[in-house]
């Protein structure tokens, strides 16, 4: 029912998580754009025909909508880290009646050709501190990653780390079947994204 679209890679700001991302790659990213109803904006990076990788940071330009943003984003602080993956599905409604509660409720979003629905926790918080997919459903044919150029760079694992691993395992098991993805029992919530890069690995 689930299938990986995109990682969110947060920042404190936009600048400076290109930065930290460019200089771990050493690719720059492209594109993006503001996100006008949650009040951010990003920049991307291709990983692949299906998938991209995206930094994204509060807008000191953009108006604070009513609720807490997407992502945790009004509480991120500290070094430009993975925080989030985005999985996409045909029937929104279908797979929230599926997930664990409090994974959101979904906005009806638009840029340009691009439109989506997306499921926001009304507390920005996403279960299992936040190492639940956040769920879109992409409407029409467009979107971003076909569009993006393609520098080589594939997501080779996405590791979830987790004091509730066997609940959170539990919870993606009927719902997404992707070999990348690892789940480990740990203190802290955590997320690494290991990244093939034609430099080598990089885990961000």
């Amino acid at each position: 029912m689930l299938t990986l679209d995109h990682i969110a890679i947060a920042a404190t700001d936009l600048a400076t998580g290109t930065h930290d991302v460019e200089g771990a790659l050493g690719l720059p990213l492209t594109g993006g754009g503001q996100h006008a109803a949650m009040g951010t904006h990003n920049r991307l990076l291709s990983l692949g025909p299906d998938e991209y990788l995206e930094v994204i940071a509060i807008d000191p330009a953009g108006q604070k909508p009513a609720q807490p943003r997407w992502f945790d984003l009004d509480d991120f602080s500290g070094a430009t880290r993975a925080t989030t993956w985005i999985c996409r599905v045909p029937d929104i409604a279908a797979a929230l009646a599926a997930a664990p509660p409090g994974a959101g409720v979904p906005w009806d979003l638009a840029r340009g050709d691009l439109s989506w629905q997306i499921a926001i926790p009304t507390d920005g918080k996403l279960p299992f501190d936040g190492l639940f997919p956040a769920l879109i459903q992409w409407d029409g044919p467009a979107h971003p990653a076909p569009r993006l150029a393609d520098a080589g760079v594939r997501l080779s694992t996405l590791h979830l780390i987790s004091p509730q691993a066997q609940a959170l395992a539990a919870a993606l098991a009927p719902l997404i079947d992707d070999p990348r993805l690892i789940i480990d029992q740990g203190e802290v919530p955590e997320m690494r994204v290991t990244l093939a890069t034609p430099s080598g690995p990089v885990i961000l």
